[in-house]
């Protein structure tokens, strides 16, 4: 799987997804180590989840809203529950995404 991360990460299970990543469970959370190759476009959609994110290689363009916001290293990013998004990743991007899901 593309991405640079350390050994200890790349030794986590992968998620099976829309997408490749590492992924750390918790309780009442999930942590996403994401690679996505340059041009990836993940289409309109929502989730349970409350998810924070930040960049740490290349660039996200997040559509919310109706707003386009660009997300660039170092920069976080945070999808409410249940909100309609898709995202672009124009360059090799990878990130660290936390997923967070409802109290039960």
């Amino acid at each position: 799987m593309p991405g640079k991360y350390p050994d200890k990460i790349k030794a986590l299970p992968l998620f099976d997804g829309r997408f490749d990543a590492y992924k750390l469970e918790a309780k009442g959370s999930d942590v996403l180590f994401a690679s996505y190759p340059q041009g990836t476009s993940i289409p309109e959609h929502s989730h349970e989840t409350e998810n924070y994110g930040v960049i740490t290689r290349g660039e996200l363009t997040l559509t919310m809203n109706g707003e386009v916001t660009k997300v660039g290293v170092g920069q976080w990013y945070h999808v409410p529950a249940n909100v309609e998004h898709s995202a672009y990743f124009e360059l090799e991007t990878d990130e660290i995404e936390f997923w967070f899901y409802p109290e039960q």
